[in-house]
């Protein structure tokens, strides 16, 4: 990472201000299952349920957010997007005892913290188009040390108070958002800042069924990432209340987000060398990714012992960091000024495998533990595979083709 000493001030601030939001996110996440089922003492359907109405809001703040970037600005949709998620998170202690409510403020959390994430990717990718595949790498790694820390602290925290992991998560997001007020206040003085403001008088007179008519663009990778995503709930709605039926400690759970966390930093060598040998374009980095998944879940139908976790953890681990930066990276730089509108729909389509995936697996672990969750899981990802597998014949063909102009 000797390369990162060449880059401004500017990203390496920014980085620290990704890691501090991701500890916070770290808090929270892995331990919604967890809250639902033993604090609220609700069935693993009812968490799966709620995780459901939470990725319907994530969908929704993806499409919005992709939509809106160039209509509404930078600066605004991240600001606002960042700043009422905080005020969500925040309400969250005051509304659990309250389901319904409980449920509703959910989607709301999910619909903000989603709806500034394309525009954070698409003003990466605008602003460092020269080096953008390094940088979304690189955040993707620090992000991910954040996740390190948090749920290390996760599991030990929760055993004090799960109202305070919502708070430290609320707390975090508005530190994030009045360091994006700050930084984009300072940005859109400079002429990149300008330049991006400039681009919403073109991007609107493009109408969004041209932009969905370029399919070959998105949707095989859309599939892809919504199968991959769905066959991913098994970690909350499989294995968190296999671990809690096995009378595993919280920390017993939280340590395999820790292992993720760890691993995306150590493992960086390996897959630098996967990229180098293997998978060298950002659509082989999706297929193989599919591949990884595929194998973790078998292993976890295997055996689904903890040593089978940790090594389907490690495997699932490796497929994520293939492609969480590559559909980042190849959205911008085959789509131009409509990156901001591919990547709300990718992830939106991304999102709705979350939205499919808890409340089924939630299904077939109160009917039959972790065996059934486990299976579908294998079934979904070799779909999963066979749709990047396609997106990478589509492109394999016409890689000469110049990026979208609208």
């Amino acid at each position: 990472m000797k390369w990162l000493q060449n880059y401004p001030r500017e990203v390496k601030v920014f980085l620290v201000a990704s890691l501090v939001n991701s500890i916070g996110g770290s808090l929270m996440w892995p331990l919604i299952t967890m809250f639902v089922f033993r604090q609220l003492g609700r069935s693993v359907t009812d968490a799966g349920l709620v995780i459901l109405v939470m990725s319907l809001g994530g969908i929704a703040g993806q499409l919005l957010g992709g939509a809106l970037y160039h209509r509404v600005g930078v600066k605004r949709l991240i600001v606002g997007g960042l700043g009422m998620n905080a005020l969500s998170l925040l309400f969250l202690p005051y509304v659990s005892g309250h389901w319904y409510i409980f449920m509703f403020v959910m989607g709301l959390v999910g619909f903000f913290n989603a709806l500034s994430m394309p525009a954070i990717q698409a003003f990466i990718g605008f602003r460092f188009a020269d080096r953008r595949g390094e940088l979304f790498n690189v955040i993707y790694v620090a992000n991910n040390i954040g996740v390190a820390i948090g749920t290390a602290l996760s599991g030990f925290l929760a055993s004090i108070s799960y109202d305070m992991s919502f708070i430290m998560n609320g707390l975090t997001s508005a530190v994030f958002a009045l360091f994006f007020w700050r930084y984009l206040s300072k940005v859109q003085s400079d002429s990149g800042g300008l330049q991006l403001e400039k681009r919403k008088n073109t991007i609107e007179k493009v109408q969004t069924w041209k932009l969905l008519g370029h399919y070959r663009l998105y949707l095989f990778m859309g599939i892809g990432s919504f199968c991959l995503w769905l066959s991913n709930c098994i970690w909350n709605n499989g294995v968190a209340p296999f671990t809690m039926m096995k009378g595993m400690p919280e920390w017993n759970y939280s340590i395999l987000w820790t292992l993720n966390g760890v691993l995306i930093f150590v493992g960086q060598p390996f897959i630098l060398w996967l990229k180098r040998t293997f998978a060298g374009s950002p659509e082989a980095q999706m297929t193989a990714s599919g591949i990884f998944y595929l194998l973790g879940y078998i292993a976890i139908l295997s055996f689904h012992t903890y040593p089978s976790l940790v090594l389907a953890m490690v495997l699932t681990t490796f497929g994520e960091m293939l492609i969480s930066p590559a559909i980042p990276s190849f959205i911008s730089d085959r789509t131009g000024k409509s990156a901001p509108f591919y990547l709300g729909v990718v992830g939106g389509m991304g999102a709705a495998g979350k939205v499919v995936g808890p409340y089924a697996m939630g299904l077939l672990f109160d009917w039959n533990g972790l065996v059934p969750v486990a299976g579908l899981s294998v079934l979904i990802a070799v779909f999963s595979v066979g749709a990047f597998f396609v997106h990478s014949l589509i492109h394999r063909q016409n890689r000469g083709d110049m990026p979208l102009s609208m």
